[in-house]
């Protein structure tokens, strides 16, 4: 790669899954020479890491991509080359339609396509015309582990599962991400001893539906005459990982595999001395009970956060059997009620959307009726955006964009509320804290509580990436405050 082409200045739309993918596009790119600056006016490389689950997501790209025109025309005219990356779903979904709307983007590249990322961006140097980097590659992308995995944080992602085969009526991720695909047990294990020697005290276990997981166990690979003692040789992984891919992709075709479950690999992770807290995103309700031992690891692993994020979508049977959800509210009550009878502090976290095609005004009081219930410690809700290609967006029955506004707002304000009073009823409560970074004022830190929470103390800056005891003493909308016992 030439000397021009250094500087990658990478923004990051939707879930944390694209969040990640941000992490490990810099982790690819930075052997070839690259290093990453937060001025987009100084970047060399400008990657729009995009999401696609609603139009005004998308939209927001070509919006973007409008003032990086204005930008790299400037660029130009000072004699410096600018490459535009479109990344991530919108990428995945709309191909060469970006191109087209978008005639000055140089790259557009799939999310299981990024790995290319070096090669792709040494074609453009030498070929200056526009790439499409679509293909669905699963493992590749993971083969590659960076030495610096984690470093200079002390919480980190580590994705161990993507895509989906749910198909929910609404959703566009089956047809992004592909269908799901679980890493192997000793790829994800591995990546997190990287992670704890390089300081990481937290890992968020990842995936588009996490709680899917099922993946190839090591002693199937040691069948395979691979060397896992992985504790002490990190230096053969790439070998090792390129053979365990290849078990992988015919894992279908044998069905005695006694694959490891979600509940499984958190136990073996929390083996890891160093990394102090686990948790994992996000999950789908009808895979929940096939993982019981799940469950009860709330009660009886210290490691794992007393936290959950499970998507409902709606508190209608009508409206969740239209989006093809494949459970009903009373499972649903089902599944937290078995959370908080084993982790009866747990805090509950969900995502909803208002306004979907059909929706009556009874469907929406079954939602809000179901929220009342739960008491949700935090949640994210949407109206309802029509993706092309997907179910719902051919249902004539559309909801009037005002009715969607009013039900958003009714929702959002009882949300805000529970979130509210969930704050507020840990104060005076002593917990662990990992400090993350500085606050806004001086001689403050903050830190995240296991309840997901920012949490605001007086302290120096020398304690960030350490967990300290923390007396909760105030609570806002958004965060707490403490002070470092």
């Amino acid at each position: 790669m030439t000397d021009s082409l250094k500087a990658v200045y990478i923004k990051t739309y939707g879930c944390q899954m694209n969040v990640y993918d941000s992490g490990r596009m810099l982790d690819i790119m930075r052997p070839h020479g690259f290093h990453h600056t937060d001025d987009i006016n100084t970047a060399d490389v400008i990657i729009l890491n995009t999401c696609t689950i609603r139009e005004k997501a998308a939209e927001k790209v070509y919006s973007e991509l409008g003032r990086i025109l204005i930008l790299k025309n400037e660029r130009t005219k000072l004699g410096k080359e600018t490459v535009i990356v479109i990344a991530g779903c919108v990428a995945q979904a709309e191909g060469k339609e970006v191109i087209r709307r978008a005639p000055f983007v140089d790259i557009v590249v799939g999310p299981q396509s990024y790995h290319n990322l070096p090669m792709l961006l040494e074609q453009i140097k030498r070929n200056k015309s526009w790439i499409v980097k679509l293909d669905f590659e699963e493992n590749n992308k993971f083969d590659l582990l960076p030495e610096e995995l984690g470093k200079g944080s002390s919480i980190s992602f580590l994705s161990i599962q993507e895509g989906c085969d749910k198909f929910c009526h609404f959703c566009v991720v089956p047809y992004t991400r592909g269908a799901e695909f679980s890493r192997p047990v000793s790829n994800i294990y591995r990546e997190a001893l990287i992670m704890a020697k390089n300081g990481v005290k937290e890992i968020i276990l990842l995936g588009q539906n996490v709680s899917a997981y099922r993946g190839l166990p090591p002693d199937i690979v040691e069948d395979h005459d691979i060397d896992h003692k992985i504790h002490k040789d990190l230096k053969n992984q790439e070998n090792n990982t390129i053979i365990i891919s290849d078990i992988q992709k015919n894992h279908k075709k044998n069905d005695n595999f006694n694959y490891w479950s979600l509940s499984k690999l958190i136990e073996n992770i929390a083996n890891i001395k160093e990394i102090k807290r686990i948790g994992y995103t996000t999950s789908h309700p009808i895979d929940m009970l096939n993982d019981i031992n799940l469950i009860f690891l709330h009660c009886t692993e210290k490691k794992l956060m007393p936290y959950l994020h499970l998507p409902v979508q709606s508190g209608s049977n009508k409206i969740l059997k239209s989006m093809n959800r494949k459970h009903t509210r009373e499972e649903y009550f089902q599944i937290i009620n078995l959370f908080r009878k084993y982790r009866p502090d747990i805090a509950l976290s969900s995502d909803f959307i208002v306004g979907y095609p059909g929706e009556t005004d009874d469907d929406f009081a079954d939602t809000i009726d179901l929220v009342k219930q739960i008491e949700y410690s935090q949640a994210f809700s949407f109206k309802y955006s029509a993706r092309p290609g997907t179910p719902a967006s051919e249902i004539n029955n559309q909801i009037d964009e005002k009715i969607k506004d009013q039900r958003l707002q009714i929702l959002q304000e009882l949300l805000r509320k529970q979130q509210m009073i969930f704050n507020l009823q840990k104060i005076g409560d002593e917990m662990e804290v990992i400090f993350e970074k500085p606050g806004k004022k001086n001689g403050q830190v903050i830190g995240k509580s296991p309840y997901m929470q920012s949490v605001v103390c007086d302290g120096s800056l020398d304690i960030i990436g350490e967990i300290m005891n923390v007396k909760i003493v105030d609570a806002k909308q958004n965060s707490l405050f403490g002070k470092i016992i």
